[in-house]
């Protein structure tokens, strides 16, 4: 099972956390979520072991929530703690 935040709960807790940014290397790039790691999703499925550990807990974004939602079940499946930002960049732009 997949937890979830809203981009305006990610807001009070976002000093302390390890957030992980899915999207492409250009759209990090462009912009992105001020202390996230650009992991591009396929990286992140094929080898999790390379970036993660399974002692923490991970905050993970897409563009709009939805291959962050994927992202986090398969992770989740596999032994790590991880949790979806629900809407992706898209939602936290509007939190702005």
């Amino acid at each position: 099972m997949s937890s979830s935040i809203s981009a305006s709960e990610l807001k009070k807790i976002i000093n302390n956390i390890n957030i992980i940014d899915i999207r492409s290397i250009s759209s990090f790039n462009n912009n992105h979520i001020l202390g996230a790691k650009n992991i591009p999703f396929n990286s992140l499925i094929i080898s999790p072991n390379k970036y993660l550990d399974k002692y923490n807990t991970y905050y993970i974004y897409c563009q709009k929530g939805q291959k962050s939602l994927k992202a986090c079940q398969i992770l989740n499946s596999l032994g790590y703690r991880t949790v979806n930002i629900i809407g992706g960049y898209e939602a936290w732009i509007l939190e702005q």
